[in-house]
C-alpha cells in the first residue's frame, strides 16, 4: 500500500512541473551579433547590450531587437517563438506522466517554445553621405557661368 501511495505521489508531483518545463527550462539564451561589431542592441523587453552579446529571456516572449551604431542605418529584427521539436516531445511526455496539469504548466511557462532566429544577426548598412552641391563654375571676372 505504501509503495502505491509513493508512486501516485511521485507521478502527481512530476506532473506539476510539466515535462518540457523540467527538461528544457523556462528561459532561453539569445545570441546577438552585428556586422560591424560594436552596435548597440536594444530589445522591446528592455535589454541592452553591445554586440556581440547574449541575453536571457523567457521562452514564451516574442520581441524585437533594434541595432544602432553611429554612421550606420538602424535595423530592427523581430524574434518570434515556435514550438521546438524537443519541446513538443516534452509536452507529449505529459500524457504519460504529467497529464493535464503538466500540459497546463508547459503551456503557461512557454517551455515548449524556442526563439527564431537565434542567433540574431544584423548587417548594418552605412549611412549615405549628404550630397553636397558642387561649387558654381565662375568666369574670369568671378561671375557664375550658367
Amino acid at each position: 500500500m505504501k509503495v502505491i501511495l509513493i508512486v501516485i505521489t511521485a507521478a502527481f508531483a512530476g506532473g506539476l512541473g510539466g515535462c518540457a518545463t523540467v527538461t528544457r527550462g523556462t528561459t532561453s539564451q539569445i545570441q546577438i551579433d552585428s556586422e560591424p561589431n560594436g552596435a548597440l542592441a536594444r530589445t522591446t523587453l528592455n535589454h541592452n547590450c553591445t554586440t556581440p552579446c547574449m541575453i536571457q529571456v523567457s521562452r514564451k516572449d516574442e520581441f524585437a531587437i533594434t541595432f544602432s551604431k553611429p554612421g550606420y542605418i538602424d535595423e530592427r529584427i523581430d524574434v518570434k517563438t515556435q514550438i521546438a521539436g524537443s519541446g513538443a516531445a516534452g509536452f507529449a511526455g505529459n500524457i504519460i506522466l504529467g497529464g493535464v496539469v503538466g500540459m497546463g504548466v508547459d503551456a503557461a511557462t512557454g517551455a515548449t517554445y524556442e526563439h527564431t532566429p537565434n542567433p540574431v544577426r544584423a548587417v548594418l548598412q552605412p549611412e549615405r553621405p549628404v550630397q553636397q552641391t558642387p561649387p558654381a563654375i565662375r568666369n574670369r571676372r568671378g561671375k557664375p557661368v550658367s
